[in-house]
């Protein structure tokens, strides 16, 4: 492992806030033979208190339907995902759940779940629901867990665990592709300027959190008026 890419880390952990309402560790993620660096503080995540609540088997080439292009540095995080039409939804999410600031400062990396990954992974209505200004703790939940503190290119990744700010992903490298979870890197090192993006086909949720949205979305759909 990289000596500069651990003192890179290191600065950046210390400006790394945690999720509402829960006692975590972070770590830096581990990119070899599934090893886990967790450091011995961790500050908590901020929260954009400004910010309203808003309602295959290789990497694709670039061109329609992909999320960008490799090596492209343009903008921050938030900036380059809120002007990709590929990560539309995922610009919205990060708007409401307030974490705007947060990752438009620091050096992370992003497993970004594209329009797509949202439609087809989480169940009919989650996103509409998980957007709704009530349920924002549930979905910072959702969207930490997708970020990992530092910048790790897709070279960098290797089969093991990686931590990221809302717990443990399973990273698998083949010859063919990154699996992360049930999910696979579908464009990777799509950089910004303050860290890289690995779009995904899935939204990635630990299955307690995935229980947990599908039981909420049960419970707390509006009940459908009588015709």
């Amino acid at each position: 492992m990289k000596t500069g890419y651990l003192n890179r880390c290191a600065r950046k952990l210390t400006a790394i806030a945690g999720i509402i309402g829960v006692t975590t560790f972070f770590g830096v993620p581990a990119i070899a033979q599934g090893q886990t660096i967790t450091p011995d503080n961790a500050s908590p995540v901020p929260m954009d208190n400004s910010v309203p609540p808003t309602r295959g088997s290789q990497y694709p080439q670039s061109g329609s339907g992909t999320p960008g292009t490799n090596g492209a540095t343009s903008g921050n995080l938030v900036e380059l995902a809120s002007t990709n039409q590929s990560f539309s939804t995922l610009a919205q999410a990060v708007e409401a759940a307030g974490l705007s600031n947060t990752l438009a400062s620091g050096d992370y990396t992003v497993f970004a779940p594209t329009d797509e990954a949202f439609n087809n992974s989480l169940p009919q209505g989650a996103v509409e629901f998980l957007l709704r200004p009530e349920n924002r703790t549930l979905l910072r939940q959702v969207l930490t867990y997708h970020v990992v503190p530092g910048e790790v290119t897709s070279n960098e990744l290797a089969t093991g665990s990686v931590t990221t700010l809302g717990g443990g992903v399973a990273v698998r490298v083949t010859p063919e592709r990154v699996i992360v979870n049930d999910g696979s890197v579908v464009q990777p090192d799509i950089r910004a300027n303050n860290g890289v993006i690995h779009a995904v086909n899935r939204v990635l949720l630990p299955q307690q959190l995935r229980q947990t949205i599908a039981s909420r979305l049960e419970t707390q759909q509006p009940n459908q008026a009588p015709q």
